[in-house]
């Protein structure tokens, strides 16, 4: 079984914007870029919530990150993602000024997905962040996705359950 990706918004950002003078995010802007081109062994699923996060800002980078994310299928945000969400944050794995980034994680996981990439390492893919969504999501009876960044990701890198 091919793993079941969500694509959250940092990465398709990532991989459509104009290289970076900052070495870290040049650097993690490329690792996306060679990320994508294995894109064909991944189901890739992203969410109303990622369109309209999309669709913000800069024009002419809004419809780069458009048409990237018309090769994925589009989840809708349902109600049991927003009460995951909502536990999440009344529970402290993330503040209440990250709900975007909880609801995320809720509906990668209330959809089953296998993964979620991103480069969000505030709220999201770091230690503590991803160890507290999990807890969440395994208390509240629902398997957690495998939170990583595309580096992670990298054929040599990952474990498809």
């Amino acid at each position: 079984m091919e793993p079941r990706v969500y694509l959250e918004t940092s990465v398709v950002s990532y991989l459509v914007a104009r290289p970076s003078r900052d070495i870290v995010v040049a650097a993690h802007q490329q690792v996306t870029r060679e990320w994508w081109a294995s894109r064909e062994r991944y189901a890739l699923f992203t969410s109303q919530l990622v369109l309209r996060e999309a669709r913000a800002g800069n024009p002419d980078a809004a419809a780069r990150r458009l048409e990237v994310l018309d090769e994925t299928s589009v989840l809708d945000i349902s109600l049991d993602a927003d009460e995951l969400a909502r536990v999440m944050v009344v529970r402290g794995a993330v503040p209440a000024a990250a709900i975007a980034d909880a609801l995320h994680v809720a509906i990668a996981a209330t959809n089953g997905l296998t993964h979620l990439l991103t480069w969000n390492l505030t709220h999201i893919a770091n230690a503590d962040s991803r160890g507290r969504l999990e807890a969440v999501c395994r208390d509240e009876g629902i398997a957690p996705p495998l939170i990583a960044t595309p580096e992670e990701m990298m054929e040599d890198a990952i474990d498809v359950p």
